[in-house]
């Protein structure tokens, strides 16, 4: 079973089975608005090496950090990788210095499932979205 490791994490999160997509994160302690929740971390790779994994595997943890670099969270991640997508985030994504952040949007209960809006581009294969939320737009991807 997936694991959060707490060196990166701000608040006590645990991982357990999601009804969006397999695993998710969530909260184990109420986390207030606009803190920092956890860091995503993973092997950071150039994006050639990016597009040679994301063709190799149906399991894929890739985040962009620029042009140049991404971050593998599925070589040393730091659990965060298994936020999932949500058409209602509750955390959003801030990278500064090279580093990924995962920032809460508002106040998160304990027990609910940490959400991210991957806002994966127009230009990108379409993905169904599989939230649930009222506000779903039916696809990961950013309608424009």
């Amino acid at each position: 079973m997936p694991v959060i490791d707490p060196k990166h994490a701000c608040f006590k999160l645990r991982v357990a089975e999601s009804s969006i997509h397999r695993w998710g994160v969530y909260a184990a302690e109420r986390i207030p608005a606009k803190r920092k929740v956890i860091e995503y971390t993973g092997e950071r790779i150039s994006r050639k090496e990016t597009k040679r994994r994301a063709e190799s595997s149906d399991l894929i943890y890739l985040f962009t950090v620029d042009s140049y670099w991404c971050l593998d969270g599925s070589v040393g991640g730091s659990g965060a990788e298994y936020v999932n997508h949500s058409c209602e985030p509750n955390l959003r994504a801030w990278i500064f210095k090279g580093h990924i952040l995962y920032m809460s949007l508002r106040e998160i209960e304990e027990g609910e499932e940490l959400t991210l809006d991957y806002n994966f581009g127009k230009d990108v294969e379409k993905v169904p979205c599989s939230c649930g939320t009222v506000s779903c737009r039916g696809t990961i991807n950013v309608k424009h």
